[in-house]
């Protein structure tokens, strides 16, 4: 068995050489050797020895002559009558003559089949006739340590000992051909070799069965061998139709595999899959994949056997190569246009391994193959296209064509998106903004002065931007920005007023001269500004406020204008709602309390109870604190809601204390109420008349607090803490300054945002805020409880982090006073006494 590979440019020729000559060495070796050892033959020999050497020389040069081929990965596989050749040898020749004889007979048939149109090399016709050399004295050193053969009477163990040496043979060929593969291409040789081995075995055993027949006709009467060749004939095309069923059937399995690969939605995924496809399915050498874009450009995919696919820009491939698919005159190569109708997608070119020409059944593949992949390649770019009109649409549809801001159906969706994120009652502002005088522009310089007017105001409103905005424009000439970043307090001053300070900023630097059209100009708006709390308004609200906003800036002569309630028509229903709020709170059954404990993580035992407020309006149904609580913090009427809500829960605390329930229940206080110097004292008196320990009252207060610089706030709070009283910070993590906050505000308790305990499984930063929040609270001996936990791996989860206290709906939703006390007294008397107080020790 003889394998050959392709005589790449790139195969190692130094390594090649040195295996030849190393071969050639042994070989020769083996011959000389050979012919110095005792030939012992017989006195009364009928042939003179030149004429048993003739005859061992002319079996293996015609046993060369009886190839067949089938192409292998990186070469060509040939398989001849090598092992019959060799066991007639055996009994013609005395076994040290064989080596030389299948070097001669070997080299010559092989020469002369090089002459004939095989192209072989030197260097090539040397290995094959060296390699049998070598697998013919392994052979033969096996089969005569086992028994004598020449001119012997074959017995069970001669029959043995020359089927040892023909096994010996294969596998030797076998081998010094993996060696060689090895040596040109550097990759596995396994598979090729494997391939070959179970090609050969049919052929190897009749080969063994013919040897042994012809010694035995030679034996009975030489005459016989005349009727040999036609069953040898029927032999050889057994194996040759063998072959080629076998190699059809791994050729169609490939190609189904290959083209199933080509089933892919991009452009280098499918020329990849081609690449590596075509190697595989027609064992060839170099694959080359053109592929034609739609805006003309090529772009070229290549790959070799062992190798990576690779790819890059490149010009229109070489048309010297026929367009039929016929090979070219150095070597065998395919090529196909790869057309799908009438329109070329590109051009597939192989290289094959080895000097036979492709067969027609290797060229009908080839031609399928490159149809399928044309199919692929249309279909890919026509998923592009797609792909790309799918994308241009999108962003059209939320763009601006002219600007390339955020239309306003996009700024309306993401606005409210991003009001949805944070926390409620966060201060945003929306910024409106006119271009004053823009359709004398239009009227005097023409449209498209106006629109590139347009085009530079939005990019100097885009160099305005902040982290946290959002610019769109609305149409004509009017932007808008909302800013969600929004401080609470700057210096001292209200959120308003910052918001004013960004709208008067943005009025100055687009008053900056530009030149439009040739004529230099100053661009001046109107500016209408709203600022509100996060989940009050939707943005389509905040859009109108801002639009009377803007109207009324327009009005009073000046750039810049806050919303007025008074002058909206539209706010009277806010009235009405703070009329009826007045109306509430001189009865009993609107505003009520719903109750929802905090639970300790590890015992189950309550730790605490927050109270929320609920309206149940006679009209207007049952009212959340989202729809009424602030308009109320904005009003004159806030004093008497918090007296009002904190009597109720005093109420229902005195209730615990006679029924012996020590859990402490917490009221959140507005940050508009610690301006208020008189809270403490009406505090401190609502505790003595409900006769309820300051301890057992905590008040919930929002970061946002620290952020004012008011010595009232201060001295406020510092007299809350002389009360007894204890503070919690609600909403955790959501401010500008946290770490501030506990600086400045002594607190016992913080309380982390439900949003970043709900985004915690998903969100790395939201589990870091959780994670040190509990951590920093740990330090400084401050009870933590994680708000709005909702399943039982957020329970987990916080409890892994060392949170101690938790509430919502995965334990209890709110719930009414009369039905609280009977829950924490179940939960008392089931859990363990585990309940710590709110603050350590000297903590502060």
């Amino acid at each position: 068995m003889t394998v050959t590979a392709p005589a790449a440019r790139d195969t190692p020729a130094a390594r090649v050489r040195l295996l030849v000559a190393v071969v050639l060495v042994a070989a020769l070796t083996a011959a000389v050797v050979g012919l110095t050892l005792p030939a012992g033959l017989p006195t009364a020999d009928p042939l003179p020895p030149w004429a048993r050497f003739g005859i061992a020389v002319a079996v293996f040069g015609v046993a060369q002559l009886a190839r067949l081929r089938f192409r292998a990965v990186a070469g060509m596989v040939s398989i001849t009558w090598g092992e019959a050749a060799l066991i007639v040898s055996l009994y013609l020749a005395p076994g040290g003559w064989l080596p030389a004889a299948a070097l001669l007979g070997t080299g010559l048939t092989w020469g002369l089949m090089s002459l004939a149109g095989d192209r072989r090399t030197a260097v090539e016709l040397v290995r094959i006739a060296a390699s049998a050399t070598v697998a013919t004295a392994a052979a033969v050193a096996v089969t005569t340590s086992l028994g004598q053969p020449f001119l012997a009477r074959p017995t069970p163990s001669l029959t043995l000992a020359m089927l040892a040496g023909a096994a010996t043979y294969l596998l030797v060929s076998a081998g010094l051909g993996g060696l060689s593969l090895t040596a040109r291409h550097g990759g596995a040789v396994t598979p090729p070799l494997l391939a070959a081995l179970r090609g050969k075995l049919l052929m190897f055993v009749g080969n063994v069965a013919i040897g042994l027949l012809v010694i035995a006709l030679i034996r009975i009467d030489p005459r016989w061998l005349l009727l040999l060749p036609p069953p040898c004939w029927l032999l050889q095309q057994t194996y040759r139709f063998r072959l080629r069923a076998e190699g059809e059937r791994r050729t169609w399995r490939a190609f189904a595999e290959a083209t199933g690969t080509l089933n892919q939605l991009d452009e280098r995924g499918v020329a990849t899959a081609a690449v590596t496809g075509a190697l595989v399915l027609f064992q060839a050498s170099v694959v080359h994949v053109h592929v034609l874009r739609v805006d003309g450009r090529w772009r070229r995919y290549h790959g070799a056997a062992g190798g990576q696919v690779v790819a890059g820009d490149g010009p229109p491939p070489d048309a010297s190569v026929p367009e039929t698919g016929e090979p070219d005159p150095g070597g065998h190569e395919l090529l196909r246009p790869l057309t799908v109708g009438a329109t070329l997608v590109g051009e597939l070119r192989i290289r094959l391994a080895g000097s036979v020409a492709p067969t027609e059944s290797e060229r009908d593949a080839f031609a399928a193959f490159g149809d399928a992949l044309a199919a692929a390649l249309h279909d890919a770019a026509t998923h592009r296209e797609l792909r790309l009109v799918t994308e241009r649409s999108s962003y059209e549809a939320v763009h601006d064509p002219l600007t390339g801001l955020v239309n306003r159906t996009a700024l309306l969706a993401r606005g409210d998106e991003a009001l949805r994120q944070l926390a409620h009652g966060r201060p945003v502002a929306l910024l409106l903004l006119d271009v004053n005088h823009f359709k004398e522009v239009n009227d005097t310089l023409g449209h498209t002065a106006g629109d590139r007017l347009l085009q530079q105001t939005a990019n100097r409103l885009g160099a305005l931007i902040r982290p946290g905005d959002l610019l769109g424009r609305l149409g004509g000439d009017e932007f808008a920005v909302l800013m969600t970043t929004l401080p609470v307090v700057d210096r001292g001053s209200a959120p308003t007023a910052y918001a004013l300070r960004r709208a008067r900023e943005v009025v100055e630097r687009l008053a900056a001269p530009i030149e439009v059209a040739g004529v230099r100009m100053s661009t001046e708006v109107s500016v209408g500004v709203v600022v509100a709390g996060a989940g009050t308004a939707d943005l389509t609200e905040l859009l109108r406020r801002a639009d009377i906003a803007m109207y009324q800036a327009k009005a009073g002569g000046g750039s810049v204008a806050a919303y007025d309630s008074s002058r909206d028509d539209a706010s009277t229903d806010q009235l009405t709602l703070l009329a009826e709020l007045r109306e509430a709170l001189t009865v009993e059954d609107q505003l009520f309390l719903a109750l929802q404990p905090a639970v300790d993580l590890t015992t189950g035992a309550p730790t605490g109870v927050e109270a929320l407020v609920r309206w149940r309006h006679p009209r207007r149904g049952l009212l959340t604190p989202a729809e009424f609580v602030g308009p109320v913090e904005h009003s004159e009427q806030l004093g008497a809601f918090t007296r009002y809500i904190l009597d109720k829960a005093l109420t229902v605390a005195a209730g615990w204390a006679r029924d012996g329930l020590d859990v402490p229940i917490s009221v959140n206080v507005s940050a508009r109420s610690l301006l208020d110097p008189r809270l403490p004292t009406e505090i401190a008196d609502a505790l003595r008349r409900h006769q309820v320990p300051p301890h057992r009252l905590v008040l919930e207060i929002t970061e946002t607090v620290v952020m004012s610089e008011l010595e009232v706030v201060d001295e406020v709070l510092a007299a809350l803490r002389a009360t007894g009283v204890q503070i919690a910070v609600d909403d955790f993590g959501t401010g500008f300054s946290s770490l501030t906050f506990l600086t400045r505000v002594p607190v016992d308790e913080v309380k982390v945002d439900r949003s970043f305990v709900g985004r915690m499984a998903d969100s790395p930063q939201a589990a870091a805020i959780v994670r040190t929040t509990v951590g920093l609270a740990q330090e400084l001996g401050l009870r933590v409880v994680a708000e709005g936990v909702e399943t039982a791996e957020q329970r987990l989860a916080l409890a892994e982090l060392g949170c101690t206290s938790a509430q919502g709906y995965h334990f209890f939703k709110p719930m009414p006073a009369d039905k609280i006390g009977t829950v924490l007294g179940s939960l008392l008397d089931t859990a363990t006494a585990n309940v710590f107080p709110l603050r350590a020790d000297g903590a502060s």
